[in-house]
């Protein structure tokens, strides 16, 4: 085995767990052969490695995003032009380790600012759809290759999904009460109730293990049942009905898995135990990965919040240029996986 290969399967992947929790069961007269034993493997070693990689992950990405709170993002934001304004909003979307629902209150804060319409939907778009975190853990799965084309093709949705609705024009699609408050104080300067603590000022450690317990708590719900759903797949859902549904012989399983993934509402640490045993189950890459980006940025309650902040022409547009772009993607990683 080479350095690489141990680093993804035992860093990353934490297979080591995986033996050890059947070596564990096994001492304590449990049958991890059989479906039951099986899934209670899988369940117990999944939670255990994404509770580890989250906990470890999240502190540092937090203790890093402690020097750019979001009066700091709308002041960078603020100062960028053009498409690169978009791929800023997008880059620092990926720096936020929320949900689509967590990540709407910042898209207002941003509209009210006044930060170009596309910028602020390129930073909703790969807020929840790419995460470094996530990143790593999915390194662990699919490898390096696949997690890094991932994180690619998130952010170039997000970049092309934001300029497009910059270039329609539908500034007038944002409800009143999330667009820029009239400014009306002399020299053009309005004052804030909205306090900046510069990045100086902040106990970065205590920040980053606030930010790891609320995290935590917030989606290990999601998790439990990410998993408990994976477990259900890997272990009792035969394979060949897997196939038939999801598997490269269906010319439209992309369509289906990212259809299948909207009603369901989770993160994406939620959808990678899903991904898992899809991924066990012979199931595409592309087919999977259309799954997890429907999650995450299309799922039902968080179109229903996003409802209440943009008008119903907006919200089309962006389930439009979202869903397609998240099928084509299905589809090139598909084709690519097979060259």
């Amino acid at each position: 085995m080479s350095a690489w290969d141990f680093f993804q399967d035992q860093i990353l992947g934490m297979h080591w767990i995986n033996d050890l929790v059947g070596s564990l069961l096994t001492f304590l007269g449990v049958d991890i052969t059989t479906r039951i034993g099986g899934s209670l493997q899988f369940f117990i070693y999944d939670c255990t490695k994404i509770v580890i990689l989250l906990v470890v992950l999240i502190y540092i990405i937090s203790y890093i995003q402690s020097y750019f709170p979001p009066e700091r993002t709308k002041q960078i934001l603020g100062n960028i032009k053009g498409i690169w304004a978009n791929f800023i909003g997008a880059i620092l979307g990926t720096l936020t380790p929320f949900c689509s629902c967590s990540s709407i209150p910042i898209f207002i804060g941003f509209t009210k600012a006044g930060l170009p319409l596309g910028v602020t939907f390129s930073f909703l778009i790969s807020s929840p759809l790419v995460d470094m975190g996530a990143l790593v853990i999915l390194m662990g799965i699919f490898g390096f290759n696949v997690a890094v084309a991932y994180v690619i093709v998130g952010i170039l949705l997000a970049v092309v999904g934001g300029s497009i609705i910059q270039r329609l024009g539908m500034e007038d699609q944002i409800e009143e009460f999330a667009r820029p408050e009239a400014c009306s104080c002399e020299g053009g300067n309005c004052s804030s109730d909205e306090k900046y603590v510069p990045a100086e000022d902040i106990d970065r450690r205590n920040y980053a293990w606030t930010q790891v317990k609320f995290t935590l708590k917030k989606v290990f719900p999601y998790l439990l049942l990410g998993v408990f759903i994976g477990a259900l797949i890997h272990n009792w859902i035969p394979t060949d009905i897997i196939q038939a549904i999801l598997g490269q012989e269906n010319p439209f399983s992309v369509i289906i898995a990212t259809l299948l993934g909207a009603p369901v509402y989770a993160d994406i640490f939620g959808t990678i135990p899903i991904a898992e045993a899809l991924f066990d189950k012979g199931v595409e890459v592309g087919t999977i990965l259309a799954f997890m980006m429907s999650v995450t940025t299309l799922s039902i309650p968080s179109l229903v919040l996003l409802k209440t902040v943009v008008k119903k022409k907006l919200l089309e547009t962006f389930i439009l240029i979202v869903l397609i772009g998240i099928i084509v993607i299905g589809y090139l990683f598909n084709f690519l996986m097979m060259l």
